[in-house]
């Protein structure tokens, strides 16, 4: 989708979980990787202070989307050539899977499908949440189109204690 002298672009879309507050190293790996970067938040994450906006804004150059542009506004950000959700909430994969795309965040992942772009997804769900039936079809829903998923991280403390390694670059190589 990219024009052959420019980097490839990656969407990121960004869910309301604690481990949010460190997309920057998602976006450092994928600025590594050769990858431009937008982010798309969902609003809870937007609002409810899961990610540093002026942090983000100032990694990517570019301003974090949560809403709609409005009609006769230039978009932000060219076409993805690839697409990365994490954290990937529970309810943002249930929503996904069912085509409610009732969010920008949302409505771009299910947008991913039809471009025939790439999607990697890092989820963070807990134990109890994963073993939901609604959950489980979802995932069954989009691997069937195509979705990569990491492995599942639940947000819980590490038996040392410390928070468990979530895995940034993970997502990257979900694309390749």
């Amino acid at each position: 989708m990219s024009t052959p002298d420019a980097k490839p672009f990656l969407y990121v879309v960004v869910c309301a979980a604690g481990i949010a507050a460190d997309v920057g190293e998602l976006i450092t790996a994928a600025h590594q990787d050769g990858w431009d970067v937008g982010v798309f938040a969902t609003p809870v994450a937007l609002a409810g202070g899961f990610l540093d906006v002026a942090a983000v804004q100032e990694r990517t150059g570019r301003p974090v989307r949560s809403a709609w542009r409005t009609p006769g506004d230039p978009r932000p950000f060219p076409p993805p050539d690839a697409v990365v959700a994490a954290p990937a909430t529970f309810n943002t994969v249930n929503k996904w899977a069912a085509g409610l795309a009732d969010t920008l965040a949302v409505a771009t992942l299910c947008e991913a499908y039809g471009l025939g772009v790439p999607v990697a997804v890092l989820p963070c769900v807990s134990g109890a949440l994963a073993a939901h039936p609604a959950y489980q079809d979802s995932l069954i829903r989009l691997r069937g189109m195509g979705v990569r998923f990491g492995e599942p991280y639940s947000g819980e403390p590490a038996a040392d204690g410390g928070r468990p390694d979530f895995g940034w670059a993970r997502a990257l190589d979900l694309l390749g």
